[in-house]
């Protein structure tokens, strides 16, 4: 078994008497991918800023590896576009170091960038730039929050694999938050389907035809799903060649 990054033991969260999270258990690994996945209101972003840090539970335990390393990439950015601020300048922010900065845009395939206003950059590029500035802490974990948001289908599917390319190279974990329900199963180890509670979890072949996933998403979900199907028997290493692995076991959440 992998090192263990976080282990989240029976989470509550409630506001006033309405109760976001209940009894959500979850464990990240280190070199791992999970996605949540959930209707609108399901609690994956309260189950997010809990693993962050950001918010306290009402109840149940929270286990973060000592000097545990986080990188976040938000779910979208907003920019002023009369503001002059570079890709460069905005990397500059988080981390001052143009090594660093130079090997994080080669990782997420930007080096062209470096001089661009941020105001002009498509979706796909802003996302990949959000990325790299997550790689910048150099993370034991990452979490996106709907990495795909505002880019095309077949840049999501390039994304997704990018998320994937970077797992393999850096070794960390990622946790992942989306509404996609065919491309991102694909790109992911552990689903947890979240609905307050944790309605079923395990790879994507096994949740995709539990009952409850069902129930939330509908059969047409599962027909969906199944064209990107994804087995896991090999890795992608950075520059996309392959080399065999075997198939993932299932991850047991506590």
């Amino acid at each position: 078994m992998s090192e263990l990054l976080i282990k989240a033991t029976d989470l509550c969260l409630e506001f006033g008497d309405r109760r976001v999270l209940d009894r959500v258990s979850i464990q990240m690994h280190r070199g791992e991918i999970v996605t949540l996945i959930g209707p609108n209101g399901a609690g994956k972003t309260s189950l997010v800023r809990i693993a962050l840090g950001l918010q306290h539970p009402s109840s149940g335990e929270l286990w973060r590896r000592t000097a545990l390393k986080i990188g976040y990439m938000p779910q979208k950015l907003h920019i002023e576009p009369s503001l002059p601020l570079s890709v460069r300048r905005f990397l500059q922010l988080a981390q001052q170091d143009p090594t660093d900065i130079e090997e994080s845009l080669q990782l997420t395939g930007i080096s062209h960038l470096l001089n661009s206003p941020m105001a002009r950059l498509s979706g796909g590029e802003t996302q990949r730039v959000l990325l790299a500035r997550a790689l910048l802490r150099a993370p034991d974990l990452l979490v996106l929050d709907e990495p795909v948001q505002g880019v095309d289908v077949a840049g999501q599917a390039k994304l997704y694999q990018l998320i994937t390319d970077i797992r393999n190279h850096k070794g960390c974990g990622v946790l992942m938050v989306s509404h996609d329900l065919h491309l991102v199963m694909a790109a992911t180890d552990t689903v947890v389907c979240l609905n307050q509670h944790v309605c079923c979890h395990g790879h994507p072949e096994s949740v995709s035809e539990d009952p409850a996933y069902l129930e939330l998403f509908g059969q047409a979900a599962h027909s969906g799903v199944a064209v990107y199907t994804h087995h896991h028997d090999h890795d992608h290493d950075i520059h996309g060649e392959m080399e065999h692995r075997g198939s993932c076991e299932n991850q047991q959440h506590a």
